[in-house]
């Protein structure tokens, strides 16, 4: 990985930038239903690999992209999250997906503070949004616990024209304020 690049460190996660060796675990997560239901959907490791290399250009032509989710204790590749807003975007968005085994352990409310903090910092983000599916409860959870409120409903770019997605947000004084 360039030396140029973020790491950011949490109690539980190490995030940083994706890298070829991360397709194994990215493929994995997409091939599972449940959780790449609201991320576009299931996908082949073809696509999947695709998707990967649309993150690592990301990050070389805009400075910034999703980082890869790594657990400190196991060492392993659990999802990915943080900053992201391709063309047509309805916002700068912080998104996350963490592998199913890994639900309800707080991963992605704790990445996406640490990617919130440094995308407000360091990118000089003063909105951050999440677009997610009204029915997807448990995303909602967690733009709630990152201080987030539902702006009402918001369309995404094509090929999503069609996904239902409310935008959930906040600006940056209002993060600044939670987090004195």
């Amino acid at each position: 990985m360039r030396s140029d690049l973020p790491l950011l460190d949490t109690p539980r996660l190490i995030l940083r930038p994706p890298d070829a060796t991360d397709l194994d675990g990215w493929s994995q997560m997409m091939a599972d239903e449940p959780t790449a239901r609201f991320i576009g959907g299931v996908a082949t490791r073809a696509v999947c690999w695709r998707q990967l290399m649309t993150m690592i250009g990301a990050w070389h032509a805009q400075g910034f992209a999703m980082f890869s989710v790594i657990e400190k204790n196991s060492g392993r590749w659990v999802g990915r999250l943080g900053p992201w807003c391709p063309e047509g975007w309805p916002g700068t968005e912080i998104g996350w997906a963490i592998v199913r085994e890994c639900w309800g352990r707080g991963y992605a409310v704790e990445g996406s503070k640490a990617a919130m903090a440094w995308a407000f910092e360091t990118l000089g983000w003063t909105d951050i949004i999440h677009s997610i599916a009204p029915e997807n409860v448990a995303s909602q959870r967690v733009a709630e616990k990152l201080g987030s409120r539902n702006r009402g409903p918001g369309q995404l770019p094509p090929p999503f024209e069609s996904a239902p997605v409310d935008i959930w947000g906040q600006t940056r004084e209002e993060w600044r304020q939670r987090h004195r």
